[in-house]
This record gives structure tokens, C-alpha cells and sequence, in this order.
């Protein structure tokens, strides 16, 4: 036990023991390189990041099962192998360094999985965070049942336990984990997004910052920052002007005097309209603008300009614009944008008071 003969040499343990873990662990790593820049270039000509993924998610856990490996030859090899109890010391340790190895691989896997197919997946791209905290709870939970399980703990008593808790643990939860829930309902349905810009129930409007755990960050036009909790959120009504398309019509309400040619109106409004189109940033350019009469007014003649923006912020510039420009135009060109007033039919009220006056009497018969 306390001696190795090699080459009819007695060597004692505490020297030829480490030398021989050593020795283990250099060619295991050396192994490791050789094999694993075959894999990267192998890896280098494929389009798919998965084994990338793969091979990354690998090399720390394999470093423990070097080392892991080195302690099972000193068990098998070396007289420390014939003491029961170092034996199975060895043994232990080589299984808690194995379930150690695997929960690293399966957390490194699944987390690298979840950033690589973040750009394909909305679901990872929205929730990635979310993803991984849930996937890395599992896997924990799930290793340090097996660990106990490998230490001789009962883990039946341990489950049911769980069992119980958890069902505390919701109850006292139960506003975190209505929101939780509603935040994974928002990252299923897709209501809103990420860089989507919403105007809530309320009127605030703003861009979605972040979907996380309990609430939704919105940072407004201000640039202040609006927190929702997720279960508000999910049950009330949610303006998204990114749905169905980035783009949307901005109109503009503008009213003419009764005495305007409408056909004139509407070839110098259209001119102008255009020019906004073509030159304001933030306008689609290809969009023809139109008009469309709509009302007559107390004093004027209503219509609405209807006018493309690439996204709704951009139609705060467009509208800036227009009003200028048209108001010039609209100078120049002679035509005039009534104030609202209140006229009094003179005429009328004449006709009133004769046609008073003109009654019959009264019956003066009592």
C-alpha cells in the first residue's frame, strides 16, 4: 500500500501517485486539443452554429472528466485501489465530479442553444432571459437531486417536501407569478414586442423597451421610463402602431372658406402634400398623397389630408411641415382659411318680428 514497484523499483505513494495523476491529466488535455481543432475545423465548414455550440459547451465539463478519469485510474491502478475506504472515496468523488460535469454541459447547452437561435425564434429572441433563468433552475434542482441521491440522502422525503412548499411558496407568490405567467402569455401571443412602440389604456405612449420577469419597461417620447406589471398589461387594451406594418397614413384636418374653388384646393394642397412627401424625413417617399372632403362646417368646408409615415414618431415632423408649408401656399395662392364665427340672419329675425307682430288678438271675451 505504501509502495509501487516499477522496473524492480520501489517507489513510495506519495510520490508516484501525484506523478501519475499529473502524467493523467497532461496527455488527457493534450487529447483534448488535438481533438477538439479537429472538430472547429470541421466545425468551420458547416452553416450551422449548433456544433459550434456544442464543442463550446463541452470543454469545461470535459477538464472535470480529465480529472475525474485520473482519480479512477489511481483507484484501479495504484495500490490506493486495495483500501476499501479510499476506494470508495475515490468512487464518490468521481461521481460527484461526473454529476458536476453533466449539469455544467446541460446548463452551457442549453443556454448557448437559446442565444444561438434567439434571431430565428421570437420566443428566445422576446424571452431569452426568462428562458435561460428557467432552464438553469432545472437543471440545478435536477443535479443536486442526483447528488443527494449519490450521497445516500433519500430524495423521496426531499420531493414531497417540494411538493408542499412549492404549493406555499405559490400562494405566497401568487401576484409574482400572475405577473410571471402573464409576461410568458406576452411572449407567446406576441402582442407587443421589443423596439415596438405602443400607446397603452391610460395615453402613455412609448417604445417597448424590455419584456422581463414581472413587468414591461416602455420608455417614453421624454425619454422617462413607464413600468407595467405584465398582468395589467395583458388585461388592458394596447394601441400597437408597429401592427401590421411600421408605416401608417398621417392626416391632417384642414378647412376652407364656403366662397373656395374645391377643385384648386385640392390640386394646390395635393403640391403641397407631395413636397412634404418627397423632402420631410421619415415620409415614404413613393406614397401619393390625396385629400378627401368631409363636412360642411359652421364657417368652412372640412377635408382631410391623408399623408405616409415610415413609423408612427415620424409623423409628428411630416404634420410640422405641412402646416408650414401649406399656410404659405395657401397665402400665396389666395385662399383663405376661415376663423370660426357666428352670423346672425338679420333678414330672418326682421321676418320673425313682423310675423309677431301680425298675430290676432287675443280673445278679450272672460
Amino acid at each position: 500500500m505504501d509502495s509501487w514497484k516499477l522496473f524492480n523499483v520501489d517507489l513510495p505513494i506519495w510520490i508516484y501517485a501525484p506523478l501519475l495523476l499529473a502524467l493523467w491529466i497532461v496527455v488527457g488535455f493534450g487529447l483534448k486539443a488535438f481533438f477538439f481543432h479537429r472538430l472547429h475545423r470541421i466545425a468551420e465548414r458547416t452553416a450551422s452554429g449548433f456544433d459550434d455550440t456544442l464543442i463550446k459547451a463541452m470543454s469545461i465539463p470535459l477538464n472535470l472528466l480529465i480529472l475525474a478519469s485520473g482519480l479512477l485510474a489511481l483507484a484501479q491502478w495504484t495500490p490506493l485501489g486495495e483500501d476499501v475506504r479510499a476506494r470508495t472515496d475515490l468512487h464518490l468523488f468521481l461521481a460527484i465530479i461526473t454529476i458536476l460535469a453533466g449539469v455544467l454541459f446541460a446548463d452551457r447547452l442549453l443556454r448557448g442553444l437559446i442565444v444561438l437561435y434567439a434571431e430565428r425564434v421570437d420566443v428566445f429572441r422576446t424571452a431569452g432571459g426568462i428562458l435561460q433563468g428557467l432552464a438553469r433552475g432545472l437543471i440545478v434542482v435536477l443535479g443536486l437531486l442526483m447528488l443527494l441521491d449519490t450521497l445516500g440522502v433519500s430524495i423521496t422525503p426531499i420531493v414531497a417536501s417540494l411538493g408542499i412548499g412549492s404549493l406555499a411558496v405559490a400562494l405566497a407568490l401568487q401576484p409574482t407569478l400572475e405577473n410571471f405567467f402573464a409576461g410568458l402569455q406576452i411572449v407567446i401571443d406576441k402582442p407587443v414586442l421589443p423596439g415596438h412602440f405602443v400607446k397603452l389604456e391610460s395615453g402613455e405612449e412609448g417604445y417597448v423597451e424590455k419584456i422581463g420577469w414581472r413587468s414591461t419597461w416602455i420608455r417614453m417620447l421624454p425619454n422617462n421610463m413607464i413600468i407595467i406589471p405584465n398582468k395589467q398589461l395583458v388585461s388592458s387594451r394596447v394601441v400597437n402602431y408597429y401592427y401590421p406594418e411600421k408605416e401608417l397614413a398621417v392626416l391632417v384636418d384642414v378647412g376652407v372658406h364656403y366662397a373656395s374653388d374645391l377643385e384648386r384646393v385640392e390640386r394646390v394642397t395635393i403640391e403641397v402634400a407631395e413636397q412634404m412627401q418627397r423632402t420631410v424625413s421619415g415620409a415614404v417617399r413613393e406614397f401619393m398623397p390625396f385629400i378627401r372632403y368631409h363636412t360642411f362646417d359652421r364657417s368652412s368646408i372640412n377635408f382631410s389630408v391623408i399623408m405616409r409615415a415610415q413609423e408612427f414618431t415620424d409623423n409628428y415632423l411630416i404634420k410640422h411641415e405641412f402646416v408650414k408649408a401649406l399656410q404659405s401656399r395657401y397665402a400665396t395662392e389666395g385662399i383663405k382659411i376661415p376663423f370660426p364665427i357666428s352670423a346672425i340672419n338679420l333678414d330672418q329675425e326682421g321676418a320673425v318680428s313682423v310675423f309677431s307682430s301680425r298675430r290676432a288678438p287675443t280673445d278679450d271675451r272672460r
